[in-house]
This record gives structure tokens, C-alpha cells and sequence, in this order.
């Protein structure tokens, strides 16, 4: 709490903000609202809806981004490629894996169809966050300074709101140039059903490789229809991920000291100096214990979606596709610094790991190796069933164990488990620890 009554925000992260708006000093020190008011307007980009995110604002910015990295629009053609593609794929991977044909559709899209398309997803990703930083940023103001801000919360928050969906917008039109599929990054981020790869960007991931348009185009779809068949076929898994992001923004604190530092040098009539000082990680969360364990948690999941894709994907192309070995390492080594590793530190704050994904596939052709490929997918059956991370470190201990099971009817397991799962793929009847 500040020291000072007439000006309740000393001493807070936002006394160098409030500072820095010309007349906003009245009598006594204390801010002058109607110039604050005034000058705030003019940072207001649109309307957030009570949102924490302004994606009105995401898109536009991320529309423009695509645009001006180039896109052109998909044509009869690439749909007809994909389409066939697709088929072939789910050809091959119908005998490596008990999880049922589930891309009932197939799609070419341009960049831009990919942030549209994909926008509805990333909302319930980014949102969580979002709401949470603002939440702690308000509570950083002592209670005479609340008083104070109350008649301009509203603005402020549509302020917020907008600078973060220029932060995602960014985001997004630079990873649209990317990737390659609708679930490049390991989420669920298209329509259910529909298998899509993104010409342009097929292409972009071709280059250099000295490999054919149609061995690329194949391993890509086959990527995809593996990603469609396990989000379709295990239907708490989506939620499980969701839920993990949820949890890790339900636990977000911020430093009020950074803030403070930061904004002292920040010309808030300035957008290009505002976004440098995001890019700067100005409000970058910090991370608390319980933060922590849910990205172990979300990062563990993913590393398991592709590790399986990948595993499935190797054991479709053994005997088919000699380029499939170069393939699955270029795909290692672009997710070790690409797009989804980035989005996901400035959107989330997770850092995916790629010895995490390397290890996941290991594990997975383990048990695979132990029990068969029915065996290996009929751990999807339960969340309890699935590897936990320190199970990534022993792939063979876990095969092993998973190899014991196959004398257990998983059925009984299942009977056992309290009656089922909710829509998060938690227990039913428990609560959150």
C-alpha cells in the first residue's frame, strides 16, 4: 500500500505509466482522470467484449502479417492433391493401429484460411492466460489506488485486451507461414474430422530435402490422419490438454517490480515501443510450483500425441517409404526451434521440449515391441494408463510393466476407476488436489 494518500500510485507498477500522460498530474500529485482518460482512448484498439483478449484486433493483425509474407489462394488442384493424399495415408496406417479412420474430410488451406479456421481454438488456449495476467496485474494496485482506478477499469481492461491480441496476432500470422497441417503443433486446432495440409507451407518444408512433392505431401497427411485418429479416438484426451493449460494459468503471478522497471522507460503514446517492451517479456508470468507441475503435465501429453504419431507414421512407411527416415528427423530437428515452440512461449509460456518427443517415441515403439500395436494403443483407453515423465526416462522399465499389463483385462481396470472420466478426462466423483 502506498505511503503517500494523495497519490495512492506511488510506489506501484503503474505511477511510471500514469506518469508518463502529459497533465495527468493534479493537485496534490494525484493522477488527473480526465487526462489519463483522454490519452488511453487513443491506445483503445476496438472492442473486446468483456474478453480478456482483443481477437478482432488478433486477426487483423495476424491477417496482415500473412499477407505481407505472401499467400496466395489454394486451387482446385491442391484440394485434389491433398484429397488423394489423404486417402493413401489412411490406407497405410489402417494395419499399424487399432484407432479407426476418423478424417471424414480432407482441405487444402491458404495461410490465412489457417488463422481463421484455427482462431476458435486458440481463444480457449490464450484465453486462460490472458484473464489470469490481467487478474494479477490489478491486484498489484493497493486498495486506494483500486478506489481511485475504478471509473476507468473498463478501459484499462480493453486496453489490456489489446495489446494483448496485438501479441497474438503477431504470433499467429508469423506461424501461419509455418505450418504444415492443422495439427503441426500437437493440438487439436481444426475441425474434428478433417484431415488439412497447407500447400504453401508443404512446399516451404520441402525445400533443400531433394525428395519428391508426392513421398512429402504422403508423410505429411500421414501425420495428420494419425492426429485425427487419436483426437477422434480418444475423446477426453482434447479436454485433458485444455485443462492442463487451465490449470497453469489458474496459478499465474506476475512481477510487479519488472513491470514497474520496465514501464518507467516506456512511451505508452508509442505502439512500436509498447510492443518491444512485450517482445521483452514485460508481462511474462512467473512461474510458481504449481505452474510448473501443469506444464510438466501439458508438456509430458504433447510430447505422448506425437511420440505415438511418430511411432505409427514409422512402423505405416517401413517397408514403403525410404525417404520416411529423413523425414521423421527433419520433423525432430524443426520442432527443436520452430514456430510451435515460440507461439507457445509467448502465448502460454510453454517451452516444448524435443528430447521430451524423441523419448516419447522411444517409449511408444517400446510397448509397441512389448505388446503389440493393440497393446500400445489400448493405453489411450485412461489417462491413469498413459506414461508419466519420469517414464520418459525409463522407455524399456515402462515397456516392461506395460508388458505385465497385457495379463490384466483392462476392462477390470476401467470398472475400478470410479466411474469413469468428466469432459477433462478426470475423474468423476473427485476433486482437484
Amino acid at each position: 500500500m502506498s505511503d503517500e494518500p494523495d497519490n495512492p500510485f506511488k510506489g506501484t507498477p503503474f505511477e511510471a505509466m500514469f506518469q508518463q500522460f502529459s497533465g495527468a498530474a493534479g493537485p496534490g500529485g494525484t493522477p488527473d482522470l480526465n487526462a489519463i482518460f483522454a490519452q488511453v482512448q487513443q491506445l483503445l484498439s476496438g472492442s473486446t467484449d468483456g474478453k480478456p483478449v482483443n481477437w478482432d484486433l488478433a486477426k487483423d493483425i495476424a491477417r496482415k502479417t500473412v499477407s505481407a509474407a505472401g499467400d496466395r489462394s489454394v486451387t482446385p488442384t491442391d484440394g485434389e492433391r491433398v484429397a488423394d493424399a489423404v486417402r493413401l495415408a489412411e490406407h497405410w496406417l489402417d494395419p499399424v493401429t487399432t484407432l479407426p479412420e476418423a478424417s471424414a474430410t480432407s482441405a487444402a488451406w491458404s495461410r490465412a484460411e489457417w488463422v481463421e479456421n484455427t482462431l476458435p481454438v486458440w481463444q480457449t488456449v490464450v484465453d486462460p492466460v490472458a484473464e489470469h495476467v490481467a487478474g494479477a496485474m490489478g491486484s498489484a494496485l493497493p486498495a486506494e489506488a483500486q478506489a481511485l482506478a475504478g471509473p476507468m477499469a473498463g478501459m484499462l481492461r480493453q486496453l489490456g485486451g489489446s495489446i494483448f491480441g496485438a501479441q497474438v496476432g503477431q504470433a499467429l500470422g508469423e506461424l501461419a507461414g509455418e505450418v504444415v497441417s492443422s495439427s503441426d503443433i500437437g493440438l487439436p486446432l481444426g475441425p474434428a474430422g478433417q484431415a488439412v495440409l497447407i500447400p504453401d507451407n508443404v512446399a516451404k518444408f520441402a525445400e533443400g530435402l531433394g525428395l519428391t512433392d508426392e513421398d512429402i505431401r504422403l508423410y505429411l497427411a500421414l501425420r495428420e490422419c494419425a492426429h485425427q485418429r487419436l483426437f477422434a479416438g480418444v475423446p477426453w484426451l482434447r479436454q485433458h490438454l485444455f485443462a492442463a493449460v487451465n490449470d497453469y494459468a489458474s496459478g499465474i503471478e506476475v512481477d510487479t517490480g519488472k513491470i514497474e522497471r520496465a514501464m518507467a522507460d516506456v512511451d505508452m503514446q508509442n505502439p512500436e515501443a509498447m510492443q518491444a517492451a512485450l517482445a521483452g517479456g514485460l508481462f511474462e508470468p512467473e512461474d510458481s510450483e504449481a505452474q510448473k507441475a501443469a506444464l510438466v503435465r501439458l508438456e509430458t501429453a504433447l510430447a505422448l500425441v506425437e511420440g505415438w504419431v511418430d511411432d505409427i507414421v514409422r512402423e505405416a512407411t517401413k517397408d514403403r517409404m525410404p525417404a520416411a527416415v529423413q523425414l521423421a528427423e527433419t520433423v525432430r530437428r524443426r520442432a527443436a526451434g520452430g514456430p510451435a515452440e515460440q507461439t507457445f512461449a509467448t502465448l502460454v509460456g510453454l517451452q516444448l521440449r524435443p528430447r521430451r518427443l524423441r523419448d516419447a517415441a522411444n517409449l511408444w515403439a517400446a510397448v509397441r515391441d512389448a505388446r503389440g500395436f493393440e497393446g500400445r494403443d489400448e493405453l489411450w483407453s485412461h489417462p491413469d494408463l498413459l506414461p508419466s515423465a519420469s517414464d520418459l526416462d525409463d522407455p524399456i522399465g515402462f515397456a516392461q510393466h506395460a508388458g505385465e499389463l497385457a495379463d490384466i483385462d483392462i476392462s477390470d481396470f476401467m470398472t475400478e476407476q470410479d466411474g469413469g472420466l468428466d469432459d477433462e478426462g478426470k475423474q468423476k466423483g473427485t476433486d482437484d488436489k
